[in-house]
């Protein structure tokens, strides 16, 4: 299983709707990847700038067709990731 957890902050607040609305389409599109079992994303309210997104895979393999695939290549690439900043947390689940 793979967990990733990419908290995404927009550069320029007057982007904040428009990035909100391309990742609501990339995880719409996410979610019917193969391999794909959890993709959500969470807007703050505390900092309208932030987003979260929260991602389950069922292995590398399908986090990597994931990065080949639509909502990656068509949305998140080319038109998210110009207008934010990333950082990237791989995770592992602590299960108690």
């Amino acid at each position: 299983m793979i967990y990733a957890n990419i908290w995404l902050t927009v550069k320029d607040p007057a982007n904040v709707d428009e990035i909100r609305e391309l990742l609501r389409e990339q995880c719409r599109l996410s979610k019917q990847e193969p391999g794909c079992e959890r993709f959500e994303v969470y807007h703050s309210k505390n900092d309208p700038k932030t987003f979260l997104l929260v991602e389950r895979w069922q292995d590398q393999a399908s986090l990597d067709a994931h990065r080949l695939a639509t909502a990656y290549t068509t949305v998140y690439q080319p038109k998210v990731l110009p207008k934010v900043d990333r950082v990237a947390h791989p995770c592992e689940l602590v299960d108690g």
